[in-house]
């Protein structure tokens, strides 16, 4: 074979990213053994073979995008949580939340029972805030009725007091796992120490750590205990102490700072467009809270800051659940002060509508209490039919629609509770803020590495049960 045969062209396996390679041919394709004319093996041609830089790469592998599924396990997404990331190299261009993994039908199931048991339903939403459920939907239930202003001061005092304990509790769960998700297994302890001393208040009051049925339409289920004011004192004295544990680990901690600051940051103009409430919103700078702009349970009567951030990051809100939390201890205090000085019942006194049980704790938790039990089974017949009745049937509620919002951990928590006349809710729809924040995660985190993306979802608190209601 001649030389002139031979392809002058490399292999396919030649330069990277199409660099031209030299190649060195030999002198003759054909030598000659010495003493003879037999022709010896041709020698091959050799290469020199060249790399080339990144950043040289071809326009068509800088687009070539790669898309991940982060979740919907637990530990990075922040709860059952899937997001389709879309991804160059390891920079975020886009995300995807999709959501369903917990659905519950809670909404609808609402709709197919009494007002009364709607109750057991809806505390279940949001299991972090259970009492934030319980007080909205019965809130609205009131506003249906037109009993808001008849529900005993003493339950409103008692309402204010268990909502700002849950949102203590809440707020230290998610430093707790906030904490966890960032390797911080110190944040993690400490935020569930606390987290325990507040939860062991409401098993004393409502016989369980949540999911308490507590609040009910009219008032309260059962006063509080006689020592409750004492031990309530001693939990809210303690966790200011706990709070500086708090910033002493982590607020001038280098590697909290360095996760935090300038991650998932959500402007206040985009909060807004968005619907963004809550600790996002007012950590942009933005005083919005529903405790001053539609109060209630006589909440505007207490003293307190609405605390406020500007950067809209997932450090300001790590500072500002910090600041909310003693706000709360400010409030309970007050609370406490004037619970020890209100005396009355915790309930309607319309016993069309109130419920008929009368709760007492016993050697076997709480329940029934036993004079009770003995009146409406011994002693009144009539008593016992309106209990029956009461608790079988229920009320029936005017016909009409309201909206009541509180101001849960997460935000503005809604509800739009629908009334046709009859003794079960028409609709019951619930803006839940866990369930708007998810909707911006995409907003908060294009342009973020992957190893972010947990601190911004982190930052926003989303609780999935009440995402997928």
């Amino acid at each position: 074979m001649s030389s002139d045969q031979h392809s002058d062209q490399p292999p396919e396996s030649g330069a990277p990213w199409g660099e031209e390679e030299s190649v060195t041919e030999p002198t003759s394709a054909v030598a000659t053994h010495e003493g003879g004319d037999a022709p010896a093996r041709r020698a091959e041609p050799e290469y020199t073979l060249v790399g080339g830089d990144w950043e040289e790469l071809p326009d068509a592998v800088e687009d070539d995008l790669m898309v991940l599924n982060m979740g919907p396990q637990h530990p990075s997404t922040h709860g059952v949580l899937r997001m389709r990331l879309t991804l160059d190299g390891e920079t975020v261009v886009d995300n995807e939340p999709i959501i369903g993994y917990l659905h519950t039908g809670i909404e609808k199931n609402v709709e197919f029972r009494p007002w009364v048991p709607g109750v057991t339903f809806v505390t279940r939403m949001d299991y972090l805030s259970p009492l934030f459920n319980e007080l909205g939907y019965c809130l609205a239930v009131e506003k249906l009725l037109g009993v808001t202003d008849e529900v005993p001061e003493r339950a409103q005092i008692i309402r204010v007091i268990m909502t700002e304990l849950n949102r203590i509790s809440s707020h230290m769960v998610w430093l707790a796992t906030g904490g966890m998700e960032l390797g911080s297994t110190t944040a993690m302890i400490f935020g569930f120490r606390e987290r325990e001393t507040v939860l062991d208040l409401f098993e004393q009051v409502t016989g369980l750590r949540m999911n308490h049925a507590y609040i009910r339409p009219g008032g309260v289920s059962q006063d509080v205990p006689e020592d409750f004011v004492e031990r309530a004192n001693t939990v809210v004295t303690e966790i200011p102490n706990r709070l500086q544990e708090f910033e002493d680990l982590l607020t001038e901690n280098p590697i909290w700072i360095e996760r935090l600051k300038g991650v998932g940051v959500l402007t206040a103009e985009q909060c807004l467009d968005l619907g963004v409430t809550g600790p996002p919103l007012r950590s942009a700078g933005i005083p919005y809270d529903v405790r001053v702009t539609d109060p209630y349970c006589g909440i505007e009567t207490y003293d307190f800051d609405v605390i406020t951030g500007e950067d809209g990051d997932a450090y300001a809100r790590y500072l500002l659940r910090i600041e909310e939390a003693r706000q709360s201890v400010r409030i309970i205090e007050q609370a406490l002060e004037r619970l020890q000085r209100t005396e009355g019942p915790v309930m309607l006194q319309d016993q069309k509508i109130a419920w008929p049980a009368q709760l007492a704790l016993g050697p076997d938790g709480i329940g029934n209490a036993q004079e009770y039990i003995s009146k409406i089974m011994g002693q009144s017949m009539e008593s016992l039919i309106h209990h029956f009745k009461l608790v079988t049937e229920g009320f029936t509620v005017p016909a009409g629609q309201v909206y009541v919002p509180v101001e849960s951990p997460r935000g503005e928590l809604g509800y739009h509770v629908t009334s046709n006349g009859t003794n079960k809710p028409y609709r019951v729809k619930v803006r839940d803020p866990s369930f708007i924040h998810v909707g911006a995660l995409p907003t908060a985190t294009r342009g973020l590495l992957i190893a972010d993306v947990i601190v911004a979802v982190a930052s926003f608190d989303p609780v999935m049960g009440g995402v997928d209601r």
